[in-house]
């Protein structure tokens, strides 16, 4: 499809007179058209359910998640992937944000570089793709060849392929295991895709890797017990993530996760337990570092 063709490059009627507007008026209309972000987002839930429980599946066997994308998609996808490490205690190698160009093309645009199918490809190769990988290509347009070139080079290798854009039958759906789609309207700024394009797939991409997260036991109930506490406040939050668990006083979480050696899932089990360190990172080995699925099993035996 041509570029002038697409959803997302259409002249928005509703911002016709936006450099003309108030600054409070542009506010308005920005923040209305943002309103029509959630909306299509919520349309694409099924399809967002169905690539979690896949992705899933792979990441707990020891596959990864790989973001693939050029421009602002590239970025979201690179912002996803480092964003895990400290939320959820992710080993940095498990999730993987390629950007068109490079490293570079963080900050500046790399002439060329999203035109090319082959460096999609070039670079997945590079971090040695697997078939246990999950390969999220973004590209709100849904025709940039770099995005497409990720999506061929996983469905040849047997990769999870997923494509996330902004338009209807995009040419990267014809690539892909599963479409994620959030359909958002013209920009406000036509063209300008960083805008409620780029919200959507901020918002996909927060779903599909917070649930892959869930699903791999980095979250009890509904608290970040997989954070590094690295810092004061880190630590602060693990031995409150301890107490709000197992009712303990401050004193004891504190306690209970020195012995732990700063592992908050192994000192929710040892206090709630009374096992030691040993016997609770051997539980939460064999029931993949969940601690609902050690506590569970653990009540059982009782």
């Amino acid at each position: 499809m041509k570029v002038d063709k697409l959803l997302t490059e259409q002249r928005n009627p509703n911002t016709m007179n936006l450099d003309s507007l108030s600054t409070l008026e542009m506010v308005k209309v920005i923040n209305l058209e943002d309103q029509k972000v959630p909306k299509a987002v919520a349309a694409e839930t099924k399809v967002i359910a169905k690539v979690i429980d896949q992705a899933s599946m792979r990441f707990n066997q020891g596959g990864r998640l790989i973001y693939c994308g050029a421009g602002t998609s590239g970025r979201l996808g690179i912002l996803d992937a480092v964003e895990l490490v400290p939320t959820f205690g992710l080993d940095p190698q498990r999730a993987v944000g390629l950007i068109a160009g490079g490293p570079k093309a963080v900050y500046q645009a790399v002439e060329g570089a999203e035109d090319s199918s082959e460096l999609a490809k070039k670079d997945l190769e590079k971090i040695n793709i697997d078939r246990s990988d999950t390969v999220i290509s973004i590209a709100a347009s849904g025709r940039t060849p770099y995005a497409i070139g990720a999506l061929k080079a996983a469905q040849n290798i047997g990769a999870l392929a997923v494509a996330l854009t902004c338009v209807k039958n995009s040419e990267m759906a014809k690539y892909a295991d599963f479409t994620i789609a959030p359909l958002v309207g013209p920009e406000v700024v036509t063209g300008s895709t960083r805008m409620k394009a780029g919200t959507a797939q901020k918002m996909v991409l927060n779903m599909i890797s917070t649930g892959v997260m869930i699903k791999a036991g980095k979250v009890y109930q509904n608290l970040m017990v997989n954070v590094l506490p690295t810092n004061e406040k880190l630590v602060e939050r693990a031995t409150h993530i301890i107490t709000l668990t197992t009712g303990c006083e401050l004193k004891t979480a504190r306690q209970q996760l020195k012995r732990a050696e700063n592992n908050v899932p192994a000192a929710i089990v040892m206090q709630k337990t009374g096992l030691n360190l040993v016997q609770a990172q051997q539980l939460l080995a064999e029931n993949n570092n969940c601690v609902s699925g050690v506590l569970k099993k653990w009540s059982q035996t009782k």
